[in-house]
C-alpha cells in the first residue's frame, strides 16, 4: 500500500508544517504548488512538483505517479482584503482550483481529502461565546464565501461520489516549528504576531487596529492555535475519515482568547524589547471576539493542542524571526 500523500499548498505556512508531521508520522508528502506564494526551502520531507491547482491534467499527471492514499487541500489564496478587491481571483483559484483538484481525484480513484478551511465561513457572532461548528455559516467576504463554497462542494461529492472529507475550520493559526525549520513568511504580511515580532527586530512601531471593542482591554479578542497543533489535527483528520465515511467538519482552535494588547505584553516579554505601538482605526468587518467551541475536535478526533499556550505560540514564531534572514 502506498505510504505517500498529495499535500497542495504544502510550500506554504500551514501545509508545510503538515508536511513535517506526516514524515514524522511515517509518510511520504507528495508537495504540489505553484510556488506563487509558497517557498521552495520550506519542501524538505518529501519530493516537490509544481502544478497549479487549477491545472487538472497536471494533477491527474501527479497522481498517477504517486498513487497517494489522501489528499491535503492547502492551495488557496488567503488574504480578506485582496479578496474583496479580487473577488474573481479568489473565486478561480480557490473553488475553480478544488474542483480540478477533486476531479482529477475522482478520474485517479483517490476518495479522501481534508481540507485546510477558515473560521471566516461563520456568520459574525454577537458577544463572546465560543463559536460551535453548528453556528450560522455566512461569510461577510469573499476570501470566506470561498471557503465555504468548496465545503458545500465536498459535502455534494461526499453524498454522491463516495468522498471521504474533513473540513478543518482554523481560528488563528500561530507559531512557528519548534525545531526552527520553517515558519510564517508571508509577503505581504497582515498577521499580527509576525507584524509584532518584526517591529521588535527592527526597533520600528507597530499599529494595533481600534482599541474601542466592547472587550475588557478594547482591543480585539481572538483564540490563537500553534501552528504544529493544526498539522497534527490533520494527520488525525485522515485518520478519521480512514474509518468514517461522509462529510465532516472541526474547529480547530483551544477556546481560549486573548486581546491584542495582550498578545504585544506577551511579546514585549518574550522578547525583552520595548515594541513602541500606536493605535490605528478598526479593520472594517472585525468582530471584537472571536473564538472556537473546539470541543468536537477534541472528542472525536482525540486531538489536543499541545503548544498553543501565548508563550509556545510567541516564543516559536520569535526564535524563527531571528532566523528569517538566514533562509
Amino acid at each position: 500500500m502506498s505510504s505517500t500523500v498529495l499535500v497542495t499548498g504544502g510550500a506554504g505556512y500551514i501545509g508545510s508544517h503538515a508536511c513535517k508531521a506526516l514524515h514524522a508520522g511515517g509518510l511520504t508528502p507528495v508537495v504540489y504548488d505553484n510556488l506563487s506564494r509558497g517557498f521552495e526551502w520550506a519542501v524538505r520531507w518529501g519530493p516537490l512538483e509544481q502544478g497549479d491547482i487549477s491545472d487538472q491534467a497536471r494533477l491527474e499527471d501527479v497522481i498517477r505517479r504517486y498513487r497517494p492514499i489522501a489528499v491535503m487541500h492547502f492551495a488557496a489564496l488567503t488574504y480578506v482584503a485582496e479578496s474583496v478587491t479580487s473577488p474573481a481571483t479568489y473565486y478561480r483559484t480557490n473553488v475553480g482550483g478544488s474542483l480540478a483538484l477533486l476531479e482529477a481525484m475522482r478520474a485517479t480513484d483517490v476518495d479522501q481529502i481534508v481540507f485546510s478551511s477558515s473560521c471566516a465561513t461563520y456568520a459574525v457572532r454577537e458577544g463572546a461565546a465560543p463559536i460551535t461548528e453548528d453556528h450560522p455559516q455566512k461569510p461577510i467576504n469573499p476570501y470566506g464565501e470561498t471557503k465555504l463554497t468548496v465545503e458545500r462542494i465536498l459535502r455534494s461529492y461526499s453524498d454522491s461520489y463516495g468522498l471521504r472529507a474533513v473540513a478543518l475550520r482554523y481560528f488563528n493559526a500561530a507559531g512557528a516549528d519548534p525545531e526552527g525549520e520553517i515558519g510564517e513568511a508571508h509577503d505581504p504580511e497582515t498577521h499580527l504576531i509576525p507584524l509584532i515580532l518584526d517591529a521588535a527586530a527592527k526597533g520600528t512601531r507597530i499599529t494595533i487596529l481600534g482599541d474601542d471593542y466592547p472587550t475588557p482591554d478594547g482591543t480585539c479578542v481572538r483564540d490563537y492555535v500553534h501552528v504544529s497543533d493544526l498539522a497534527d489535527a490533520h494527520l488525525l483528520a485522515w485518520g478519521y475519515i480512514n474509518r468514517t465515511p461522509g462529510f465532516h467538519a472541526f474547529n480547530l482552535g483551544t477556546g481560549q482568547g486573548y486581546s491584542n494588547m495582550e498578545i504585544l505584553t506577551a511579546a514585549r516579554r518574550i522578547t525583552g524589547r520595548q515594541i513602541d505601538h500606536e493605535v490605528g482605526p478598526r479593520r472594517s468587518g472585525d468582530s471584537p471576539t472571536l473564538t472556537a467551541d473546539p470541543t468536537k475536535a477534541l472528542r472525536e478526533l482525540l486531538w489536543t493542542p499541545r503548544r498553543s499556550s501565548v508563550a509556545d505560540i510567541v516564543g516559536s514564531a520569535w526564535r524563527w524571526r531571528r532566523n528569517l534572514t538566514s533562509v
